[in-house]
């Protein structure tokens, strides 16, 4: 009878958190069936095809690499930064008659770069990241201004022609197939790697870190140029896919990758950033601005609606989770 009764509190307190886990799955579900009955061409395969491949990837890739800046307990709102600088090194080095490999290692470079400018901010003059990373956002937009001659687009010129964006492997469209890889590679080190694990405690318990001997303005360093090279794997993808640099663009990305990371941390039982949930965040995101676009809905009142079910879902969780 003991064993009973004592078991029952210790139910109750687990509830609210499998109820807090639920949240995003729930709501997600509830999403899905709500446009399927009022607009008939949302699960056609010709949408859904279109979703994955126009909407979700390039979000996916720079949403994985925001999620261990969060997890390192900051945050890169120059994300969309390093991606321009991609973008722009890709198709000046295509135009210059580089080839797409060295364009690549360029491309890649040169979005690194805004990430070493943010490891020297927030690793060596010791800003805040919130304070460095928006100063990278500042001087990108401006460097990208007056290389650009105020923000006119670069275009691929005539004869030069990439085809990543509509590749298959395996009958696998290659885009969704560097979402994969990008996916795996950032999500093992965050999950096993001692990377991983040196980052979650400089973001999670930073005194403790610095007193286990962790080299915490090292790993804050890495971490951004890490967050900046996803980024710039998704500055080729764009490129690729509109084959031009279009300045400023990828600006865009910056607060739905923080609202996807956010959704993630609901999904885990730590309430920690991770990998799995920051994607299921990005289809999330992505299905709910399709499934207004096509009943109807302008622009600002999408965004609208998805800010206000991003605060719902966070709502919900943080009063679940401060019941446990």
């Amino acid at each position: 009878m003991s064993d009973t009764a004592a078991a029952s509190p210790a139910r109750e307190r687990r509830a609210p958190l499998a109820w807090h886990r639920l949240a995003v799955p729930a709501v997600f579900i509830a999403v899905v069936v709500f446009f399927a009955l009022t607009t008939p061409t949302f699960l056609t395969v010709a949408n859904l095809t279109s979703l994955l491949l126009n909407n979700f990837t390039l979000l996916a890739i720079v949403s994985t690499g925001m999620t261990i800046a969060v997890a390192a307990g900051g945050i890169d709102l120059s994300v969309g930064t390093a991606l321009d600088f991609s973008s722009l090194a890709f198709i000046v080095l295509l135009n210059s008659g580089f080839g797409f490999a060295t364009a690549s290692a360029g491309a890649l470079a040169a979005g690194a770069a805004a990430g070493a400018f943010n490891a020297v901010l927030i690793g060596g003059l010791r800003l805040t990241p919130f304070l460095a990373t928006l100063g990278t956002l500042f001087v990108g937009t401006s460097v990208q201004q007056l290389l650009s001659g105020g923000g006119l687009p670069i275009y691929l010129i005539p004869g030069v022609h990439i085809g990543l964006a509509s590749a298959k492997l395996g009958g696998i469209p290659v885009p969704l197939l560097i979402v994969a890889g990008v996916a795996a590679v950032y999500g093992l080190v965050l999950a096993r790697g001692r990377f991983g694990r040196a980052l979650i405690a400089v973001g999670e318990q930073p005194a403790v870190a610095y007193y286990s001997g962790l080299r915490a303005r090292r790993v804050s360093g890495l971490t951004y140029i890490a967050c900046a090279l996803a980024a710039a794997v998704a500055g080729i993808v764009l490129s690729s896919t509109v084959s031009a640099y279009v300045p400023l663009s990828g600006n865009a990305f910056m607060l739905n990758a923080i609202g996807a990371t956010f959704i993630g941390t609901t999904l885990s039982r730590t309430g920690r950033p991770n990998i799995v949930g920051t994607l299921l965040g990005v289809l999330f995101l992505n299905v709910v601005a399709n499934g207004l676009l096509l009943i109807g809905w302008n622009f600002y009142w999408q965004q609208v609606s998805t800010g206000v079910l991003i605060f719902a879902i966070l709502a919900f969780s943080f009063v679940s989770s401060s019941r446990t």
